[in-house]
Order: C-alpha cells, then sequence, then structure tokens
C-alpha cells in the first residue's frame, strides 16, 4: 500500500515535484494545517505579504520576471476574496499564477460557515480555470493539473480550493510523471500551409510591418532570439504593444517603440498605412487598435497566437496561425530560406523612406527646463544610471507608466513588468518584491506615481521583513496624473476629485519602515538622487517632485482612430479637430 501523507503533505510534496521554491502568502484558520506543514520543512520558502492582492501581483513578478509558475497562499473568506484584483490582472496579462486558497470543511460548505466564500464561483471568471478539491485522494493530480493549465498554452492563473478537512485527511501521493490531462492538449505546432502562405504574403508585401505583443515573451527566450533573427532578414520594420517591450531590442534600428494610445507617431502611422501586418502573440487590443473600423484599413492581417479564441476575436484576420510563437517562427523561418524569398527591396526602401519622415517628427521630444523636473527627463537619467545593471523595471500604472514605456529602452525579454490589460494601480511594489525574491542580486526599481503607490505601500514591510533591496522611484506631481490629463482634455479641465491633497511625507515613512528615503524637487540634483537610490543595500523610497502640469504624448483619445494622435498642447499645424475641440494629427 502506498505511503499515506496529510493534505497539506501531499501539496508541498506536489510543489517541489513542480520545481516551486518559494510561496508568496498570508495565513488564516483554513489554511493553518498547510503552514504548520511548511513550518516542518525548508525545501520552500514562505514570503508572508500584508495583503493577499499584495502576494498575487509577487507571485506575478516573479512569474514575469522567471518563465516559472509563481505560487500563492491564502485563506478562506476574506483571504480568497482580496486575491481576486491579483488574479484578474494575471488572467488579463497571461501570467501562469496558481493560488492555493483555504476554504472550511467541506460538511460546511454551503452553510454561510465563518469566513465562507464561494471561491470557485467568485473566481470562475478571473481564472484560467479553478479547482474544489472535496477527495483527498485527488488532491496530488489536481495541484499537478493546475500547474500544466496554468503554464501551458496561453498562461493564466489557476485556483485551487482546499476544504481544511481535505488538508487534514491522509491519501497517497501520485508524482507529476504519472499525471496526463484527458483533455486538455493545446496546439503547439501550426498548420505548416497557414505558415506557407503567410510566408507568401512576407514576400510580395511592400508596405509591411511586425506587430508583436507579450505572447513573444510568454513563449521563451528563445522565441525572442529567433524574432529577432527573423525580422532582421526581412528588413521589416517592427513595433511592440505594452507587455512585448523587450522581446525585440530597443536599440535596434528597426525598431518604431511602442504603438497604441500613447505609442510613438511613427509606429502608429506604420501601422496603419501599412499593406501587411504580421501580428505575433497580441491580441488586438482596444489601446492599439483605437476606432475599429478605421485600423489599418489597406492592411492584409496574419495573426499568431496560440490561443485560438483570440483570432478573429477583435480584428478579422486573413491568415490564422494557432501555434506556440516559437515553433511558427521556427516553422516561418524554416519555409522563408526553402522557398528564398527576396522581399521586394525598392518597395521595402521608400517604405523606410516614409518612415523616416515619421521619425523626424521627434514624437517623444518635451521641454526640460533648470527649474523644474520634467517626469520623461526622471526616466531618462534612470535608464542612463541603470542601464549597464542586471536591472528589471516594475510599474504601477498611471502617465509615470506610459512614460517608462516610451523612454526607458529594454533590450531583453522579462525585464519590464507591468500591468497592462486590467491596469491595476497597486501592481508595481510588490511585483518588485517578486522580482527581487527571484533575482536577489539584481537591481530591481519600481517606477511608481504617489498615487499608485499608496495603493499597496504596506507592502514595505515585506522588504522590511526579508531584507529585499528593492528601490520605489515616485515620480511625484500630487495628481493621479492621468485622469488629471483625461480630465483636462476631455473634461474642460474640472479637476474632480483627481488632486491628493494630503500626501505622506515619503521620507518619513521610508524611515518609519527601516527604508533609506530621499527626496529631490531640482534637475541638478537628479543624478546624485538616482545614484544614491541605485548604491544603496537598503530598499530606497525616492520621491522625486515633478512637473504637475505634464501630460504624456502622443495620446490617441478615446474613440478617435490610432492614427489621429494628440501629439501636444501646442501642435496644430495642418491638424483636424476632433469632437471634443482637440488637435489631431
Amino acid at each position: 500500500m502506498s505511503e499515506q501523507l496529510s493534505g497539506a503533505e501531499i501539496i508541498l510534496k506536489a510543489l517541489v515535484d513542480q520545481g516551486v521554491d518559494v510561496i508568496f502568502g498570508y495565513p488564516g484558520g483554513a489554511v493553518l494545517p498547510l503552514y504548520d506543514a511548511l513550518f516542518k520543512q525548508n525545501r520552500i520558502r514562505h514570503v508572508l505579504c500584508r495583503h493577499e492582492q499584495g502576494a498575487v501581483h509577487m507571485a506575478e513578478g516573479y512569474a514575469r520576471s522567471t518563465g516559472k509558475v509563481g505560487v500563492v497562499l491564502v485563506t478562506s473568506g476574506p483571504g480568497a476574496t482580496n486575491a481576486v484584483t491579483g488574479l484578474t490582472d494575471a488572467l488579463m496579462d497571461s501570467v501562469p499564477v496558481v493560488c492555493l486558497t483555504g476554504q472550511v470543511p467541506t460538511f460546511l460548505i454551503g452553510n454561510d460557515a465563518f469566513q465562507e466564500a464561494d471561491t470557485t464561483g467568485i473566481t470562475r471568471q478571473c481564472t484560467k480555470h479553478n479547482y474544489l478539491v472535496k477527495d483527498s485522494d485527488k488532491l496530488a493530480r489536481t495541484i499537478h493539473e493546475a500547474f500544466l493549465v496554468a503554464a501551458t498554452g496561453r498562461p493564466g492563473p489557476v485556483v485551487v480550493d482546499l476544504p481544511k478537512d481535505i488538508l487534514m485527511g491522509k491519501a497517497p501521493y501520485i508524482p507529476a510523471s504519472r499525471v496526463k490531462h484527458r483533455s486538455y492538449k493545446p496546439q503547439v505546432k501550426a498548420d505548416i500551409k497557414a505558415i506557407e502562405q503567410a510566408v507568401e504574403l512576407m514576400g510580395k508585401a511592400q508596405r509591411p510591418v511586425f506587430y508583436i505583443g507579450g505572447g513573444v515573451v510568454n513563449s521563451g527566450p528563445n522565441a525572442c532570439k529567433l524574432l529577432t533573427s527573423f525580422v532582421r532578414s526581412t528588413g521589416f520594420p517592427i513595433t511592440s504593444t505594452l507587455m512585448g517591450l523587450g522581446a525585440y531590442p530597443a536599440s535596434d534600428q528597426q525598431f518604431l517603440g511602442m504603438l497604441g494610445m500613447h505609442g510613438t507617431y511613427e509606429a502608429n502611422m506604420t501601422m496603419h498605412d501599412c499593406d501587411l501586418m504580421i501580428c505575433i502573440g497580441a491580441r488586438f487590443d482596444d489601446r492599439v487598435t483605437g476606432r475599429l473600423d478605421a485600423f489599418a484599413p489597406g492592411s492584409k492581417k496574419i495573426h499568431v497566437d496560440i490561443d485560438p479564441s483570440s483570432i478573429n476575436k477583435n480584428v478579422a484576420v486573413d491568415v490564422p496561425i494557432v501555434g506556440d510563437v516559437a515553433h511558427v517562427i521556427e516553422d516561418m523561418i524554416r519555409v522563408w530560406k526553402a522557398k528564398q524569398v527576396r522581399p521586394a527591396q525598392k518597395a521595402i526602401a521608400a517604405w523606410w523612406s516614409t518612415i523616416d519622415g515619421w521619425k523626424a517628427r521627434n514624437c517623444l521630444a518635451y521641454k526640460a527646463t533648470d527649474s523644474t523636473i520634467k517626469p520623461q527627463q526622471a526616466i531618462q537619467r534612470l535608464y542612463a544610471l541603470a542601464k549597464d545593471r542586471d536591472t528589471y523595471i516594475t510599474t504601477e500604472v498611471g502617465q509615470h507608466q506610459m512614460w517608462a514605456a516610451q523612454f526607458y529602452k529594454f533590450e531583453e525579454p522579462n525585464r519590464w513588468m507591468t500591468s497592462g490589460g486590467l491596469g491595476t494601480m497597486g501592481y508595481g511594489l510588490p511585483a518588485a518584491l517578486g522580482v527581487q525574491v527571484a533575482h536577489p542580486d539584481s537591481l530591481v526599481v519600481d517606477i511608481s506615481g504617489e498615487a499608485s503607490f499608496m495603493m499597496n505601500m504596506q507592502e514595505m514591510g515585506t522588504a522590511a521583513q526579508y531584507r529585499l533591496p528593492i528601490k520605489v522611484m515616485i515620480l511625484n506631481n500630487q495628481y493621479m496624473g492621468m485622469v488629471r490629463q483625461w480630465q483636462e482634455l476631455l473634461h474642460g479641465s474640472r479637476y474632480s476629485e483627481s488632486y491628493s491633497d494630503a500626501l505622506p511625507d515619503f521620507v518619513k515613512l521610508a524611515d518609519s519602515f527601516g527604508w533609506l528615503g530621499l527626496t529631490v524637487d531640482s534637475p541638478a540634483d537628479l543624478d546624485s538622487a538616482i545614484q544614491t537610490m541605485i548604491d544603496s543595500d537598503k530598499p530606497v523610497l525616492l520621491d522625486v517632485h515633478v512637473d504637475p502640469s505634464e501630460n504624456c504624448y502622443p495620446m490617441i483619445p478615446s474613440g478617435a482612430a490610432h492614427n489621429h494622435m494628440l501629439m501636444g498642447p501646442e501642435d496644430g499645424a495642418g491638424a483636424g479637430v476632433s469632437d471634443h475641440g482637440m488637435v489631431l494629427v
């Protein structure tokens, strides 16, 4: 007869079997048997968060910076419901997370017991899949399946709800090698005929563009290397979504920068005027497409995605290709070489000439002064001083996030952690902690806004407890900056509830948690403040006082076509005017 283990012991053995080395969590009554089992072992580290939302964001940061599955452990009821925002964030951005939630004993489920919530019902819409374990004999198999589902196909969060009696009951252990999912088999290799059709279109294109997203990063470092090699061999321009930054080197001359609502002029104009769009690992998000009926109207579209439900969901495409990005690009390269494709050189040269004209607009230019720090300037100086270090960047959500995407140049994948689809304020600080746990010797910087930072600032305690030397650079403009910008541009400058009237002294706040607190308000002192932050072996909170009136440009107004960009407050030459009275280019 197989050795009988408690449910808690089975879970920990399964996690070790899956290669897990750290769990982010918060204890409570329903999961105390599992915490007791954790206490008795030393194979898996536990990091105590201060809020369950923070725990999931930590797991996201860990997962996105390593390519591994992040693991979360929370208790029943409010522990599980507090995790919902993080789970939704992970679902929107395709981040592999397994969240273990406590539950009241099986015989109390449905009785409104203390700290009971219908966790599987609540999380059904914000997870890739979820489980309620009611049989101890199925526990090991369920844990292994959860990891398989989270990490394969389009990655995402999976919840395993664990009644307390299941954690305490005895059952045999089943190793991962003996668990095969009966029906879940994501398509990895694509239809070769579709790939041949795509390559044929690429060979005939006169105004092509590669449009890549986070799916390239999710496919792994090899996918990014293959993509880079292939794009360079074609000579085509390439642009990236917010989530795809780093999948292709930002310094490469073929890279046009980020596209979309706050993307570059040249990237958005190239997308609009292209005759062939090669979309790889992106989902035609509304922040990219703008008004759908005006999105790249003269183009044929190729769409590569591992998730078949993403194909033709938002935008109809001409060549759908379902498969893993790395395998698809590998096959594309093979077919490209076999057919000895020679792109239309004269047409491509003319296309680049047009693109160079758009680049000449210098759309990210801003007016620096000697008296006030511009937020763009702060990020540029951070990049200049940190680029030669082994650096990882997280962000909160808002203007600072877009400026970071525009001005921090990512040469490698997995170095950029931000909340894209859900836009979760409070993401960056806990995500940075997850990254630092995974990369203890690296520089990890959270580029933050003061409003977003206060959403989860309690996680400063986690940094202090575990001596995690993360750096937080707050671009402090005393406003919910993106809200203020929209109110200025779309609502007649009626700044309804967007001004932060009572901010803490961030230096004193840092000191109270045992961090190093710094503040800077002069451009002349900016470099020295950033360098002090970088060089410190402690967690650091750098409060950078920036111009409170600065807006983030370019900007596609809500409801406008993606080639209709607001370029700046003074840009009106030869422009049209939107329904809101704004100057559009």
